[in-house]
């Protein structure tokens, strides 16, 4: 019964996501390339943000155990690189609602 109910939820998501999308006349350049840039940015720089934190976060654990008064400095540099990730958001969510027209013509066929 749950292998039926998700298949469903599956096929209704599909439908509503055809249905809620642009028409190619109305999907510009514009857009798709300021999609695209959105999507790269936020998942570039989400991927900096992992690492830097991966990376601080081992040496500081490391650290840590020997010296417990670096603990304060660790979790400052901790939130300056999930700030990174954070600005990365900022940005594409700016990019990704950007309205312009006019600058780029419509994919017609």
């Amino acid at each position: 019964m749950c292998v039926n109910v998700s298949v469903l939820e599956q096929v209704m998501a599909e439908q509503k996501c055809r249905t809620s999308m642009d028409t190619p006349d109305t999907y510009s350049s514009y857009a798709g390339y300021g999609h695209l840039a959105a999507g790269l940015t936020v998942g570039l720089s989400a991927m900096a943000a992992g690492l830097a934190i991966g990376i601080v976060g081992d040496a500081g654990v490391r650290a840590n155990a020997q010296q417990p008064k670096l603990f304060v400095g660790m979790m400052l540099i901790l939130i300056f690189s999930e700030a990174l990730g954070l600005y990365g958001l900022i940005i594409g969510l700016v990019v990704a609602t950007k309205k312009v027209d006019g600058l780029c013509s419509s994919y017609k066929a």
